[in-house]
């Protein structure tokens, strides 16, 4: 069976280790706060357990990994770092690049940032209700890639536990699997732990406890447990693994060395190590403190807290006992400030998608429990931030360095959220009402849907308050209002995604069966140079059931992957897209007999897997093939490629140093840049970006790599390297001119940026808060960009020669507008062209008010004697078509001059917009008292007449307006209004 990406979302969701810092019972009801002092505190901090730790395992030849970021940004499987095992995938899915570090590493330990919020693993809910529950914590772990086993682990975590943090013997209890009909007895595990601890104090457990599995299929074995009871004195042995909250699991060992597939369970060929135990859980025993909650860690955030709150300082209830939700409050917010920080330290940031969101609601939960739970004033959350950086800076200086960047993200997050907080809180509590009023428990889905669309709350916040009024919410129904506003989308997607060929992988058990039959790496050494057919001999067939069996041939049609023992294809790497080409088929006498269409190629653990369709003849291990790369399509490819350092450098030199690379795609159409910073680039910014840009590719600067070790490469002064990334070893350096680009890059790069011939930047928008990005073209397309901007410019140039008084000016420059803003042109020069299209847009539009200014004028010396012969011959109503564009200012000082000169006349006026246009209609009506006590009403007349044309109006009796769309018959339009006068007032009244 295939381990697809898929699988490997799951195995990560399963870790089932990572519970080695979070016990299986319930919230604890009666617990009390005991505050850290001067008098009380012991000698082992946060900081001193996590750095003995990490002291203690170099000393046994493990090497210090720092913690990869807990929003990991290259790996888009993951929300969150979960585990501290996430950023050696590679190494136990058989995938390591055998140039990279990871390869040669056999001993690591570290303490790993992780965030469990969102996804399977989600203990958001439960975050303040007890008081060992994070969304955010570090993971201390230890791991041995092939090398020491069970024995080892043992002695190693005994030794640390009771001789260097010199936690009680006869407090720690062990557990190992006791066997089921897949696996037997764990008896190696057993026996280590029987040279330490007494019979009864070592455990046989079941799978559920004892196994671990990455999923379904993959890596997985048994493991041991060690569980310490914080009571003593005591045989504790029957309440391990039974859920209580004294007897607690601290350190989880993972041996792996089984593989699973759909036949069972196989010895892997290389057995791991993966250790986990949970610093604050290990810290609140060293420190005698019954929750997580009452370390030292966390008494300086309590401390500020308290000085924003104004319900008094925390006390450490639980359950029933924390009636106000006071103390939960304090948990979450003291919990999720954490959490916030490390994760925008780490380049992520919140917003409506994946773990942006997932952010984001932290930020509301933490942002209303502080002001509706603690009274704490609008903006207390970002006021937070400098206790967690003084706290957790020295162990990670990245909350120094990104404080700013953290502060001003969750203060736009926090002030959002603030402005809708109390209707939110409003709502719910009528809604609260309501519901109660009517002897009902549940927030309906459209209610909740509500909450979530138009005030910003997510469901589980509504769930929360719901849950604190005693209610429950309608999820399945909020679900239905959901599905059915993303239905479309969805649909959209899901057509996207269908029609594709299988994706094909390879994981740790493909790779080591390579490997143990004697297939080596691919040299994929040639993919540097071009124009070359190199011949290559097939020395594996992967297909969507596995490989195929020797004899066995790929046929006509078929969807599978090679391997090669040498190729020129570039694999996917560094956001460059794979090449495409053939492979041509040869007999043995070297002619030609079928092909093969490489439609992607992927690396695994150095294993070079071309996926595609055997197009003619067929394929069977030990064929011989020739590479035939497109190179055309490459060179398309390349200059992308190059431009992208170089529109990194030059972002740099033109929005400073803080600019970061966040991501990048290189195909043979575009390039596409991410990079963080905090708002729109501006006109002047983009100007001189694509400028720098241009005079790089006008200089011909020459385009050099150079392969050396990494050590040296990371001293080269000026290298840039991508945030997160890891860099084989030997790494290559590829340079622009001098000193224009220097980069760490596998990627396939022109050899002068002349070969470029032109740079057009096309786009620059938002990803998300805090990360922009620019689109780009090179050679052709930028070519015709820049021909097409040409065109635009000669076409607005055009219409700024017209006359201010040419007829519909405004309405030719919105035209011209719509389709600069449809063109595919550069974006400066896109920018350039709807200002001067405003421009215009703008002396056309005062012209038309200056002309209808003097058309008023005139029209108001009409209306005035038309009023006057009306009063005259005595009439008491009047209708008039007057020529004022409908204008709204225009019509106020028409009813006002009428007003003046005939007090007593009921009055209706009509314009159209533009006269015989068919187009937009405008009434607009003066009714006297005195006509008003007949029956004649403004807002009722105004009705009346508009409703021959579809039109709408209101007001009050006394005056009205209103306007149609469209009217095509004016004189319909003014009978209908004369009609309606007539019936309103006494006969004989004309």
């Amino acid at each position: 069976m295939r381990f697809s990406t898929v699988h490997f979302l799951v195995m990560l969701c399963l870790v089932s280790r990572v519970r080695s810092f979070i016990p299986r019972h319930s919230r604890v009801a009666g617990s009390r706060f005991r505050t850290l002092s001067a008098s009380t505190e012991t000698e082992w901090t946060t900081n001193k357990v996590r750095s003995t730790f990490v002291e203690f395992f170099e000393e046994q030849d493990h090497v210090m990994t720092p913690s990869s970021p807990c929003a990991p940004l290259n790996d888009p499987t993951l929300l969150f770092t979960n585990a501290g095992m996430n950023q050696f995938k590679p190494i136990f899915l058989g995938q390591v690049d055998p140039n990279s570090p990871l390869a040669s590493l056999k001993r690591a330990c570290n303490s790993q940032k992780c965030i469990r919020a969102g996804g399977k693993h989600n203990d958001l809910e439960d975050v303040g209700r007890d008081t060992y529950h994070h969304t955010f914590f570090e993971m201390l772990g230890t791991w041995s890639f092939g090398d020491y086993f069970k024995e080892e682990a043992i002695d190693m975590a005994w030794k640390l536990l009771t001789e260097v943090y010199k936690l009680n013997p006869d407090r720690l209890y062990a557990t190992y699997f006791e066997g089921d009909e897949n696996v037997g007895e764990d008896v190696e595990a057993k026996e280590f732990w029987l040279k330490y601890l007494p019979a009864d104090r070592v455990i046989g457990c079941v799978a559920a406890d004892n196994f671990w599995e990455m999923g379904d299929t993959g890596p997985c074995g048994p493991c041991s447990e060690i569980h310490y009871d914080r009571i003593g004195g005591r045989d504790a042995s029957a309440l391990v693994n039974a859920d209580d909250p004294d007897v607690i699991e601290i350190w989880n060992i993972v041996f792996i060395q089984y593989n699973k597939d759909e036949k069972g369970l196989a010895q892997l060929p290389q057995k791991h190590i993966d250790t986990g135990m949970g610093l604050e859980r290990l810290v609140s025993i060293l420190q005698n403190q019954s929750s997580n909650y009452d370390i030292d860690a966390f008494q300086p955030i309590f401390n500020k807290l308290a000085e924003l709150s104004k319900v008094g300082p925390y006390e450490g209830k639980l359950g029933e006992e924390d009636v106000t939700v006071k103390d939960t409050a304090y948990r979450a917010i003291s919990d999720h400030i954490r959490t916030l920080s490390f994760a925008i330290a780490d380049g992520a940031v919140p917003n409506n998608e994946g773990r942006g969101y997932v952010l984001r609601r932290i930020l509301r939960r933490a942002t209303r429990y502080g002001q509706q739970i603690l009274k704490a004033p609008p903006g207390f959350f970002q006021e937070l931030i400098p206790t967690v950086v003084d706290t957790f800076g020295e162990a990670y200086p990245e909350l120094v360095e990104k404080q700013d960047l953290i502060t001003e993200v969750i203060a736009e997050e926090e002030q959002a959220f603030s402005n809708m907080l109390d209707r939110g809180i409003k709502y719910f509590s009528e809604l609260e009402a309501g519901v109660k009023a009517d002897g009902g428990d549940v927030v309906t889905g459209d209610k909740a849907f509500y909450l979530y669309d138009t005030l910003g709350f997510p469901i589980d916040l509504t769930e929360l308050m719901a849950e604190e009024a005693g209610l429950s919410v309608d999820v399945k129904g909020f679900a239905n209002e959901m599905e059915a506003q993303k239905k479309r989308s969805r649909a959209a997607r899901a057509s996207a995604k269908s029609g594709g060929a299988p994706q094909l992988e390879l994981i740790a058990e493909q790779t080591a069966a390579l490997s143990d039959s004697g297939v080596l790496a691919t040299d994929d050494s040639f993919k540097y140079r071009w124009d070359v057919e190199l011949p290559a001999t097939v020395m594996s067939i992967y297909g969507p059931d596995g490989f195929l069996e020797k004899g066995s041939a790929a046929q006509p049609g078929d969807f599978v992957g090679l391997v090669l023992d040498k190729s020129s294809f570039y694999a996917e790497a560094g956001g460059q897209e794979a090449d495409l080409g053939t492979l041509r088929i040869l007999n043995e006498a070297g002619d030609v007999v079928g092909s093969f269409d490489v439609r992607d190629v992927q690396s695994f653990g150095g294993f070079l897997l071309h996926s595609g369709f055997v197009e003619e003849g067929s394929l069977e291990v030990g064929a011989v093939v020739n590479c035939r790369v497109d190179y055309d399509r490459r060179r398309q490819v390349a200059p992308n490629h190059s431009m992208t350092h170089v529109l990194n450098a030059a972002l740099r030199e033109v929005l400073g140093d803080s600019v970061d690379q966040r991501g990048s795609l290189c195909n043979d159409e575009k390039l596409r840049f991410d990079f963080s910073y905090k708002k729109a680039m501006n006109i002047d910014q983009l100007r001189k970006t694509e400028e720098i840009c241009q005079k790089v590719v006008a200089d011909s600067l020459p385009v050099t790599a150079k392969t050396m070790s990494l050590a040296e490469a990371q001293e080269i002064d000026g290298v840039r390297a991508v945030f997160g990334e890891v860099y084989p070893d030997p790494v290559r350096v590829v340079s622009v001119g001098d000193d224009t680009s220097i980069e760490f890059c596998g990627g396939t790069h022109v050899s002068n940026t002349a070969e470029a011939e032109a740079f057009v930047l096309v786009e620059e928008t938002a990803v998300a808060k805090g990360i922009r990005r620019i689109s780009a073209v090179t050679r052709d397309a930028a070519v015709q960009a820049k021909k097409e901007g040409d065109k635009y410019e000669a076409l607005v140039a055009e219409v700024e020669a017209l006359g201010v008084d040419t007829p519909d000016l405004d309405k030719q420059a919105g035209a011209v507008r719509k389709d600069v803003d449809a063109a595919f042109i550069s974006a400066v020069v896109k920018a350039e062209l709807r200002a001067r299209i405003e421009g215009i847009q703008k002396k056309a539009n005062e012209a038309k008010k200056a002309a209808l200014a003097q058309r008023v004028d005139k029209i108001m010396n009409v209306v005035k004697q038309d009023v006057e012969e009306a009063i005259a011959a005595g009439r008491k109503t009047m209708v008039m078509n007057v020529d004022i564009a409908a204008d709204s200012k225009a019509s106020q000082k028409i009813t006002n001059a009428v007003k003046k000169i005939a007090p007593e006349l009921a009055f209706l006026g009509l314009s159209e917009e533009e006269a015989g246009s068919g187009g937009k209609l405008m009434a607009f009506a003066l009714v006297p008292d005195s006509a008003v006590e007949t029956g004649l009403k403004a807002d009722e007349w105004i009705r009346a007449t508009l409703e021959v044309c579809g039109g709408r109006g209101g007001g009050r009796p006394g005056n009205a307006q209103g306007q149609a769309p469209q009217c095509s018959d004016v004189e319909a339009v003014v009978a209908a209004a004369e009609n309606f006068a007539d019936s309103k007032v006494s006969s004989g009244v004309q």
